[in-house]
């Protein structure tokens, strides 16, 4: 049996790339495991076909801890800590971003770590000796800043939000489900089994109807997928983890509330997220918690998939919790990715918190919303330029040619990776301007991770509509109210449940003070 997103012969691969990304030099390294006979990292599989020696996969922990050890030229643009990422946001007269945020500030205890790190959390610059045990939970101050300015009607106030949140949640998986059968296929051949069917631009669920044979082997749909999420096949939303991580996230807020820390997040994946339901970067931060390793550390050793898509798909319920919060969506976020992810991974998490706490008023549109969402990403980072370079692009009616613009500018990042998918996100919102469809099938059409490129349009899409009834039908009577999942309690839920279970955390303020 091959383990995927584990074995260092198959991560090391995937950190010359990250290194290069990021200004790294990766030559050195990448000569020795060449001569070696290292191999490539598998492209779109998580393990190579066959098990290293034991001394290749030896050579490859090695070389990446060498890589690790040297220093990034991006970092002074693109800061880990909760403290220096702030720093970046700029000026506004309320205190944040979209509004001053009433959330207490990420922090830890005074000897632990410097004020600024998320709870639970310790970054290199301001570590002190470990406990051996995930980190204490800490009360932590409120910022400093203005006092709060009301943006909309508070949560519990909203007469209406409890039927926006179905909307997203139904958004979410109908987004998911449109693009788990091309996950994985190159840009062409979506475009070539769209085509095929008649449905191009992508206007509905895929179909093999009427698809030449020859062009289903060519380029054909996810196994896995296939036989639950084509129109012929669909019944109920299959299980996913682009809805699973949101349901964790309802418990992780249900028991910790929203002062949880990062050491309670590992704890509730830990008693909760079976090891094979996780993939990437949230793969190898499971298995640094059992090696023994705490958080940061559990994001960084041994980890080239920390800046990939993994806390993007985590991100909707903190900004679904914290409806004109912005600033408190992003701080909730930040605790939440910390587990798994650093620099630009972080980023695309704070950001669609952010969007999403904007959307969740009813009083703003999709660009006010991308708007807040980019208020939170240092302004300097590969994101940030991403997420700009997709909005802008948005400005050519031909959404193909859109694609195409993307493609040509970021296709030599990892198709999971956090950059180019949220450029596309970005990009398709902005194109579709509001239109649900349009904003879950541009998503997807776009290629790289359809699934989650298709949750995440999908879910600020759907909030943004309003109501489930202004999601047109053929897109939400197929899943017929009930959603499949591993996540204790959850197995068949309906959406409409969902919904008033995140209400019911939406309305609540945070318990430490």
């Amino acid at each position: 049996m091959r383990l995927t997103w584990a074995q260092p012969e198959d991560l090391v691969g995937h950190e010359f790339r990250q290194a290069a990304e990021d200004g790294r030099d990766p030559g050195p390294a990448l000569r020795v495991w060449r001569e070696a006979g290292g191999h490539p990292a598998p492209e779109r599989a998580g393990s190579s076909s066959a098990p290293a020696p034991p001394e290749l996969r030896a050579l490859a922990s090695r070389l990446m801890d060498e890589l690790a050890a040297l220093p990034s030229p991006a970092a002074a643009a693109e800061p880990e800590s909760w403290s220096a990422i702030r720093a970046t946001w700029p000026a506004d007269p309320r205190g944040t971003p979209g509004g001053c945020s009433t959330a207490r500030e990420p922090t830890a205890a005074a000897g632990s770590a410097s004020v600024g790190t998320p709870q639970g959390v310790r970054h290199p610059a301001t570590e002190h000796p470990a406990p051996d045990r995930l980190a204490p939970d800490h009360p932590a101050p409120a910022p400093a800043g203005p006092p709060p300015v009301a943006e909309a009607v508070p949560a519990g106030r909203d007469p209406h939000l409890r039927t926006r949140l179905e909307a997203a949640w139904l958004g979410r998986a109908v987004g998911c489900l449109l693009g788990k059968p091309v996950e994985k296929l190159p840009l062409h051949g979506i475009r070539a089994l769209a085509r095929a069917a008649g449905n191009w631009p992508l206007n509905d669920w895929f179909s093999e109807r009427g698809v030449p044979p020859g062009l289903l082997a060519a380029y054909p749909w996810n196994r896995r997928s296939a036989p639950t999420s084509l129109a012929e096949n669909i019944d109920g939303m299959p299980e996913d983890d682009d809805l699973n991580y949101p349901l964790l996230g309802l418990l992780l807020l249900r028991r910790h509330g929203k002062d949880f820390t990062t050491g309670d997040v590992a704890r509730l994946w830990l008693d909760e997220l079976p090891a094979g339901r996780t993939f990437t970067a949230e793969r190898v931060a499971y298995r640094n918690l059992l090696l023994g390793l705490e958080p940061p550390a559990t994001a960084t050793h041994h980890n080239p998939f920390r800046e990939w898509i993994g806390a993007l798909i985590r991100a909707d319920v903190h900004g679904w919790t914290n409806p004109g919060d912005p600033a408190a969506a992003a701080a909730q976020a930040y605790r939440d990715a910390a587990l798994t992810h650093t620099g630009n991974g972080v980023y695309a998490a704070l950001f669609i918190a952010a969007a999403t706490a904007r959307a969740a008023t009813g009083r703003a549109d999709v660009h006010s919303a991308l708007r807040a969402g980019l208020a939170v990403v240092p302004p300097r980072s590969r994101l940030a330029e991403a997420v700009r370079f997709g909005i802008a692009a948005a400005a050519e009616p031909d959404f193909d040619r859109v694609v195409d613009r993307l493609h040509v500018r970021y296709g030599h990042y990892h198709w999971v990776h956090a950059v180019p998918n949220t450029a596309l996100i970005s990009a398709a919102l902005t194109h579709a301007d509001g239109d649900f469809t349009r904003s879950v099938c541009r998503a997807v059409s776009g290629g790289w991770d359809t699934d989650s490129n298709g949750a995440t349009a999908g879910a600020l899409a759907g909030i943004l509509a309003g109501s489930p009834d202004r999601i047109p039908d053929r897109w939400t009577a197929p899943l017929g109210n009930r959603l499949a999942t591993t996540v204790p309690g959850f197995d068949g839920v309906g959406f409409d449940t969902l919904a008033h279970l995140t209400h019911q955390l939406a309305t609540q303020e945070a318990t430490r003070s």
